[in-house]
């Protein structure tokens, strides 16, 4: 039966990377309220992925989860097989690793880069070879979502691998979509500015936080929720024209610093 919803993920099926906490809960919580059963992961013995799961059991949708190692490219594919035997198939991905260290340029070490890369890069592009191989033998279709960053836009002082790694997944997100045309999976990716999460309070005291919240367009910081409805409407039937897009779901973060004209350069 068709759904009045415009935003309906009823029947789908959608495995989610990171979703312990944060952003990739954030995107677990918005696609089950949309009506997705999902299969989540994230890294062995996170207690935080059990809450995730019994919180989406709890709103009446199916749940499977699948603890694996997103940072290197055999943890990939085993991910995507373990989801797979577990639910059948997977409709939606969302991709949602990362690992970043603040330093200064001239002192990051060559491990600490590869480091970055593989988890923030790599993993992006192996995961989402697994899954488009696995929409290509099921007959196409499905969908492919990258949570990136606007740092992949914006010079960050310390963060300099960080934001090459991300810069690089929003050119990966369109190549993809280009390479995939034929299959009919749509490719995009979220950028998401200053969000409000639990590893933003480990790094941050909450003056900090609220102070910066404050600072923004919009007057606080994201949410996880923000983020997650976002993804929601991204890889939903009402998106199916959509591909190839980079989308900052920020609240005008890369604006912060703008100012009028008339402030920049007061008339006579």
């Amino acid at each position: 039966m068709r759904s009045d919803k415009i935003v309906c993920l009823d029947s789908k099926r959608a495995l989610v990377t990171g979703a312990g906490q944060g952003i990739g809960r954030g995107c677990a919580i918005e696609l089950a309220r949309a009506g997705a059963d999902l299969i989540l992961n994230d890294r062995p013995g996170s207690r935080d992925l059990v809450q995730t799961a019994e919180d989406v059991r709890a709103m009446g949708r199916q749940c499977w989860t699948v603890e694996a190692d997103v940072f290197s490219p055999s943890g990939c594919v085993g991910l995507i097989d373990s989801a797979i035997r577990q639910a059948s198939e997977i409709d939606i991905l969302i991709s949602n690793p990362a690992y970043g260290r603040q330093d200064g340029f001239l002192d990051f070490s060559a491990s600490e880069f590869d480091k970055v890369i593989d988890a923030t890069f790599k993993s992006g592009f192996h995961i989402a070879q697994a899954m488009a191989r696995h929409r290509v033998e099921v007959g196409g279709g499905g969908k492919i979502l990258f949570i990136t960053s606007v740092m992949a836009e914006m010079p960050f002082e310390g963060s300099t691998p960080y934001c090459a790694a991300k810069a690089a997944m929003n050119q990966l997100t369109q190549n993809i979509a280009v390479e995939l045309f034929a299959h009919r999976i749509n490719v995009n990716a979220i950028e998401p500015g200053w969000i409000d999460t639990p590893s933003e309070r480990e790094k941050f005291s909450d003056e900090v936080v609220d102070s910066g919240g404050a600072d923004l367009p919009w007057g606080r910081l994201g949410t996880p929720t923000d983020i997650g409805r976002a993804a929601a409407f991204l890889v939903s039937d009402a998106a199916d024209y959509i591909t190839g897009v980079v989308l900052p779901v920020d609240g005008g973060f890369r604006f912060k610093d703008m100012r009028s004209v008339s402030q920049v350069a007061p008339q006579k």
